[in-house]
């Protein structure tokens, strides 16, 4: 895909993803944005490295984008920022014994944000406050291209087809304030999506998986299910349609989450890392 467009954008990979280079988001005019705007619609996930971020500034410029989402419901059941409710914290620090943010510090598995609610974020924005030497990184994988490079015969197998998205846990396995353990796929709480959903800015189709745990194909049996959807996974996780990002303090990531998937790379849990989510209000896929 390529843009035309005033803003220097540099390919993160053949996959998915640009760098849009030399710019302050503080400083952004609705003109500039537009492209940003456009940018981000053509390419999915955008980089800006070097920022300086405030709390309102973040805020700020995703609200650009739309109206903010609160952030999700996580293991202790409050907000992590009682004057930023809309902030999601993303840390393994320990303050006074207590955890400050959510995931830790292991793998957190393929999956797009809060997909288990009736309208998942549109977008989600992460920005870069403290981060380990190594380990940590984020991948993308694209999801117009996993749903066009499908088989034939598995296309035909999805279509029209649902799944239900698992709210109890969130994606390093942490069950979530308020839930219980599923012990059957079918049961779980949470909210019930296309396979396939159609993006209402490009019109093009993608696939829409949320995450792996405790999915269920709905009005399958259990067994075809858990099949049809190890094969999707297998598909959509594949390589080829990856890009992954190593951090850097300043950095700031802006991802449309109704067209891909990400996931975090486990790191030491000795090491400090701290990132600040904010999350745009998207609408019920179709």
């Amino acid at each position: 895909m390529t843009t035309k467009t005033a803003l220097d954008l540099a390919p993160l990979s053949p996959a998915i993803g640009v760098e849009v280079r030399d710019v302050n988001i503080r400083d952004v005019d609705d003109d500039l944005f537009r492209d940003i705007e456009k940018a981000w619609s053509d390419h999915a996930v955008l980089l800006f490295r070097n920022q300086t971020l405030s709390k309102d500034d973040q805020t700020a410029f995703s609200r650009r984008f739309g109206p903010l989402q609160p952030a999700p419901n996580n293991t202790v059941g409050r907000p992590w920022l009682s004057d930023f409710p809309e902030i999601a914290v993303m840390s393994n620090i320990r303050e006074n014994g207590a955890v400050i943010g959510s995931l830790g510090s292991g793998e957190a598995i393929w999956h797009s944000d809060m997909s288990y609610i009736d309208e998942p974020p549109s977008a989600s924005l992460l920005y870069s406050l403290e981060i380990p030497d190594e380990g940590g990184d984020t991948g993308f994988a694209n999801m117009y291209d996993a749903h066009d490079t499908l088989p034939d015969s598995l296309k035909s197998w999805i279509e029209g087809r649902a799944i239900n998205h698992d709210a109890s846990r969130d994606s390093s396995d942490g069950l979530r304030k308020g839930f219980d353990t599923v012990d059957d796929p079918r049961t779980a709480p949470g909210e019930r999506h296309p396979i396939v959903r159609t993006h209402p800015v490009t019109g093009r189709k993608a696939l829409f998986l949320g995450r792996r745990r405790n999915a269920w194909v709905v009005d399958s049996p259990l067994d075809e299910s858990e099949a049809l959807l190890d094969e999707l996974w297998a598909h959509a996780t594949q390589p080829s349609l990856h890009w992954h990002h190593k951090w850097a303090v300043g950095d700031l990531l802006v991802w449309d989450n109704r067209c891909t998937l990400h996931r975090r790379d486990s790191f030491d849990d000795k090491a400090r890392r701290l990132l600040h989510r904010t999350q745009i209000r998207g609408d019920r896929p179709y």
